[in-house]
Parts: C-alpha cells; structure tokens; sequence
C-alpha cells in the first residue's frame, strides 16, 4: 500500500550514455569515484542484478544519515529505467518508513544532456503522508547524488567516456 508519491526531475549537463554508465550499471567504483566527498564507499551484495543489495556509506559532512542500503528491483538498460527499494539506516526518516521504492528514468536532452526524473512511492509506519518539506528532502537526497556525479563528470570531461 502506497501513502505518498513524490515526483521531481533534473536537467543533467552530459550525455545520457555517460550518466547511464556511471550510476546505474553497476560499476560501483567508478560511481564512488565521481561521488567522493559525498559516498566514502559502496558494497555490493550479490551479482549486481535483481535481488542485488548495494550498501552505500555516505561521508558525516553530508549529513545526518549514515548508510543507505538498496535492494535492486529491477534495470532496464533500454529504456534507461532503474527501481529499487530503499533501507535507509540512520537518519529521523529511517524510524518512520515502512517501505520506499524509487524509480529513476532518464531520457535525453539533446547533445551532451539529459533529464533525470524521480519517483518515489512510499510508506510510513503510521500510515499517514509526509509533511510536503520531508517529501521534497527524499527526493533531493536522491538528485543530490545525480548532481555530484554531474558535477564531477562536468570538471572530467572523457575520464568515463
């Protein structure tokens, strides 16, 4: 049963082959690597595909969480569609959820661009929604990493290409 449904998008300023190859295929050093500062390490548990568990510890100068853990739903290179659901460990949101799965598409924007859009679909343990300011800081948990990639990929031009 689904409480809440957030939605957001992100203009990105490199190439979707680029982005796709950095995030979400699985290659968790390369992503570290565009993340530093922001992700101190990453963990995969199982062959990378569905039912694959990555553990992601997040540096203290990000913030209150400390551990994100995600169990792989499902990736569609083809479409460039990732769904995963989400354990976040630490935090004041962590107590509060009961599920969150997050769904990231990302579609072209013309040459050297993309747009990431977010969907996150949860539930709380008490089963009312999220006040509008702890959707939007889900969701920009989510974009934030997006951004650091960018960020790093913008300053490192043909690195990852």
């Amino acid at each position: 049963m689904v409480v809440g449904r957030v939605t957001d998008e992100c203009p990105v300023a490199v190439s979707l082959e680029l982005l796709w190859k950095v995030v979400f295929t699985g290659d968790v050093s390369i992503f570290t690597k565009a993340c530093v500062g922001m992700v101190d390490a990453v963990e995969v548990e199982g062959d990378g595909g569905p039912g694959s568990v990555t553990i992601m510890k997040l540096n203290p100068a990000v913030g209150d969480a400390k551990v994100f853990k995600t169990r792989l739903l499902a990736r569609d290179a083809a479409a460039r569609v990732v769904k995963s659901e989400l354990v976040v460990e630490g935090g004041e949101l962590a107590g509060q959820m009961k599920s969150q799965v997050s769904e990231v598409k990302v579609v072209p924007a013309g040459e050297g661009a993309c747009v990431v859009h977010m969907t996150v679909e949860y539930e709380r343990v008490d089963g009312a929604p999220l006040p509008p300011a702890d959707e939007a800081m889900i969701v920009q948990g989510y974009l934030s990493l997006i951004k650091k990639v960018e960020e790093y990929l913008v300053a490192h031009p043909g690195e990852f290409a």
